[in-house]
C-alpha cells in the first residue's frame, strides 16, 4: 500500500478511536468522513503540544482512553513533564529500527553482542525505552545481552570489563558526549577498547563527523560508518528514523563539501542524516520543519516537534550524489531519508538533555546578577579543541559595565542553579563536572552577538 494511502487509515482510525484527537477534530470544525484522499489529508490542522497533547486529559489521548503499561516523562520549557504513554507493542515497532542498526550495521544475527544501556535510567524515555528494544530484539532470536548501569560512569566502566571478554562484540548505547566521556575515562584506566570491537549507538544530539572519527580511533573502531549509528527520536513517539551505513557514508562525503552540502540541505553545516519508513512514521515537510504522523502509546496526526529539517527520496538522494561523483557501494535500505537540524530557533541540546531560553533567563534574573547583565543572551553547544562538547552562554553585560571573572562566575553559578532547578532533564543526563556553562560576557550592543536593531535570537545551532 502506498504511504500515503496508510496515513490516510491511520487519521481515521485515531479518529474514531482516539477521544481527545475526535474533540480536537470537532474543534477545528473537521468532519472525519470528508477526508478521502492524501490531499484532503494536507488539508488537515497541525497538533503540537501546546495545541494538543496539553489540551486534553492524558487517558483522552490514548487510543479507546486506555492509558498504556509503561509512561516515560519529558520535561518542558519550565520543568512542566509531560507524559508519554506506552504498550510493549508500540516497543516492537519502535525495536524495527534498532534491529535495522544491529542486524545490518553490527552483523549482531551472527555475533555475541554485549548491549551497554549508557542513557540515563528513570521516567525518561531514553534508557528504559532503549533497554526494551534490545529486549525484544534477544526474544526475536539475536544473541544479544543486555546490561543497564545508565549514566553512572564508574558502573559502566566496572562491567565492561568484566563481560566484555565473553562477546564477540560490544554496543554502547548513550548520548555522543557522554559516550565520548566513557571511553576516554577508560582508556584513562587501561581499558582495551580495540580488544572489545566496540560499537556506538548513539541519540539526542547532531554531531560532527570529526567527532565521529576522533571517537571511532579512541575505541579502535574500523569502520565509523558499520560501527556507529545515531537514532533520531523523542520522547513523544520514539525512534523516528535511524543512521544507516549508507546514510553515514553519505554524510562523511558531503562533511568535506560544505558547498555541495548546501546545495542538498539549504545550510552548510550538517544535519543529522536518517532514513525512516513511511509506513510506520509518516513524515511532511511544514515551512522548514517536520511534521509526523504515527501510531503510538498516544497516537500522533501532522504532528510538529518544531525540528528544523526535511526529507529526500530515496532515488533523488543517489541521483544528486552521483552528478557530485560519489557512488555508494552500497544503495542501502530502499527508503527515504529526513535530514534534521534540530530545534535551534528554540532549544540546544547538551548530553541528550533539551536546554531551553526560559531555563536561562531565569538565571539571569536573580536579584545578585540581573542589575550586571541585560537579559539577553545567546545560548549555544561549543566543541573545544577537545572536541568535548561544552555549554556555552554569551550574555550581554549591562550599559558601561565591563567583564570580569568574578561576575562570569557569579553569572554561571546562577545559570546553573535554575537549569537544576527547573529541568530535570539537564540534572539527570549531563556529568556533575560539564554542568556549570562557560559563561562568555559582551559589552552592550557587541555586533557579533548582540547588534542593536536586529532581531535577537537566544540559541545559536
Amino acid at each position: 500500500m502506498d504511504p500515503r494511502d496508510r496515513v490516510v487509515e491511520l487519521f481515521h482510525r485515531v479518529a474514531a478511536s482516539v477521544p481527545a484527537y475526535g474533540a480536537f477534530l470537532r474543534s477545528q470544525g473537521v468532519e472525519p468522513t470528508q477526508v478521502r484522499t492524501f490531499d484532503d489529508f494536507v488539508q488537515l490542522p497541525l497538533t503540537s503540544k501546546d495545541t494538543y497533547t496539553r489540551r486534553y486529559p492524558l487517558p483522552d489521548l490514548c487510543r479507546d482512553g486506555v492509558i498504556g503499561d509503561m509512561i516515560s516523562v519529558s520535561s518542558g520549557s519550565t520543568g512542566t513533564p509531560s507524559f508519554w504513554p506506552r504498550s510493549a507493542a508500540d516497543e516492537r515497532v519502535i525495536s524495527e529500527r534498532f534491529e535495522e542498526v544491529f542486524r545490518d550495521a553490527f552483523k549482531a544475527a551472527e555475533r555475541r553482542t554485549l548491549a551497554v544501556v549508557c542513557f540515563a535510567l528513570g521516567t525518561w524515555v531514553g534508557g528504559l525505552f532503549t533497554l526494551a528494544c534490545c529486549r525484544h530484539l534477544a526474544a526475536k532470536g539475536y544473541p544479544i545481552t543486555c546490561v543497564a548501569p545508565g549514566s553512572d560512569r564508574r558502573e559502566i566502566l566496572r562491567v565492561i570489563p568484566e563481560l566484555a571478554p565473553h562477546f564477540d562484540q560490544v554496543v554502547l548505547l548513550g548520548y555522543p558526549p557522554f559516550l565520548k566521556d566513557v571511553i576516554d575515562a577508560g582508556t584513562a584506566e587501561g581499558l582495551p577498547w580495540a580488544d572489545y570491537s566496540i560499537k556506538l549507538v548513539t541519540a539526542g544530539e547532531v554531531f560532527s563527523e570529526q567527532w565521529r572519527t576522533l571517537v571511532a580511533e579512541r575505541a579502535g573502531m574500523t569502520d565509523p560508518a558499520l560501527d556507529t549509528a545515531s537514532l533520531y527520536g523523542t520522547a513523544d513517539a520514539g525512534v523516528l528514523g535511524n543512521e544507516t551505513p549508507l546514510s553515514i557514508r553519505i554524510r562523511r562525503f558531503l562533511a568535506g563539501r560544505p558547498e555541495t552540502a548546501k546545495e542538498l540541505f539549504g545550510e552548510s553545516r550538517l544535519p543529522t542524516l536518517v532514513q525512516y519508513d513511511p509506513d510506520v512514521r509518516f513524515f511532511e515537510e511544514h515551512e522548514g520543519t517536520l511534521l509526523f504522523s504515527g501510531d503510538n502509546g498516544v497516537p500522533l496526526v501532522r504532528y510538529h516537534i518544531a525540528d528544523e529539517g526535511g526529507l529526500i527520496p530515496h532515488d533523488r538522494m543517489l541521483a544528486f550524489l552521483a552528478e557530485h561523483g560519489f557512488h555508494p557501494a552500497e544503495e542501502g535500505p530502499d527508503l527515504p531519508f529526513a535530514y534534521v537540524f534540530g530545534r535551534s530557533h528554540f532549544t540546544v541540546s547538551y548530553y541528550g538533555a533539551n536546554v531551553y531560553p526560559e531555563n536561562v533567563s531565569v538565571g539571569l534574573e536573580q536579584l545578585e546578577v540581573s542589575a550586571l547583565v541585560t537579559g539577553k543572551f545567546v545560548l549555544e553547544v561549543t566543541e573545544d579543541d577537545l572536541h568535548d562538547r561544552r555549554l556555552t552562554v554569551t550574555v550581554e553585560l549591562a550599559a558601561g559595565l565591563r567583564g570580569s571573572e568574578e561576575t562570569a562566575r557569579i553569572v554561571g553559578e546562577s545559570i546553573l542553579a535554575q537549569l537544576l532547578r527547573l529541568n530535570s532533564e539537564f540534572a539527570a543526563y549531563v556529568p556533575p563536572a560539564r554542568q556549570l556553562p562557560i559563561v562568555r560576557l559582551r559589552e552592550t550592543g557587541d555586533p557579533e552577538y548582540f547588534p542593536p536593531g536586529a532581531k535577537h535570537r537566544y540559541t545559536r545551532g
